[in-house]
């Protein structure tokens, strides 16, 4: 049965807030310190703006100025980024399945989810071979052709929307990044919604003569993954009874 969502009261949100919030989340992945300067330019904000956020935001350790005049994330964010982990029981599921799926295949396994235009890398294991897809956790994608972006569109609204499915794994090369390629699965969860894109990704010279290969892991994990959290993707997948069991 599909669960009910109250909707969201209409209220506007605090202009300020939601500038001090572009503040923060104008640090990207391998960011160290960002001068004044490029702040503005990421964030659109004029450097006055800034310097008053700024202040706020080091009230609560949320941003820490260097004595050079620059600024990092401060230790709150990773104490929050703590307990966000210790409280998420999607890694405790996902995490073991892509170890296991990296092994088997040699290849770096990654679990992406949907944030608002973008798909973002929420967990991953890299390949052990030293040619090798190496994506980040926090890594923001477009949500453009790949394999992964393309299955986090289809199955938005599903199981409400059944839009026709290709057959699982879809695979893709270069399409985010020239000369990889990927084979991702939807993992699907409680109440049959989509929870994320398992994917398997590596250099195309290797993936492209070993789609049949890889398929067979790639679903399994992905279908483990899914009656794990609840889920059931059997007709999905279209497995093979054997597969299935």
């Amino acid at each position: 049965m599909a669960t009910d969502f109250k909707d969201r009261p209409a209220l506007e949100g605090v202009a300020a807030l939601e500038r001090g919030l572009l503040l923060l989340t104008s640090f990207k992945q391998g960011d160290g310190v960002l001068g004044l300067a490029e702040l503005a330019e990421r964030t659109g904000l004029v450097k006055s703006t800034i310097l008053r956020l700024a202040v706020s935001l080091e009230r609560y350790n949320l941003l820490v100025r260097m004595p050079d005049g620059q600024y990092q994330l401060g230790s709150e964010v990773a104490r929050l980024n703590s307990i966000f982990r210790e409280g998420n029981d999607l890694e405790k599921h996902v995490q073991p399945i892509l170890a296991k799926l990296a092994f088997e295949t040699e290849e770096t396994a990654t679990f992406y989810v949907r944030q608002g235009d973008v798909r973002l890398c929420l967990f991953r294991v890299n390949s052990p071979s030293n040619l090798r897809l190496d994506v980040q956790p926090g890594t923001q994608r477009p949500l453009d052709g790949s394999a992964s972006a393309q299955l986090l569109l289809l199955f938005e609204n599903w199981p409400d929307v059944k839009p026709d499915l290709p057959p699982l794994p879809i695979y893709t090369s270069g399409v985010t990044t020239p000369h990889v390629a990927s084979l991702s699965v939807p993992v699907i969860g409680h109440g049959d919604r989509l929870v994320g894109a398992l994917s398997i990704a590596g250099p195309e010279v290797r993936l492209a003569g070993s789609q049949k290969r890889l398929a067979l892991p790639l679903l399994q994990a992905g279908l483990n993954l899914c009656r794990s959290l609840g889920g059931n993707a059997e007709a999905i997948y279209r497995v093979p009874i054997a597969l299935a069991t």
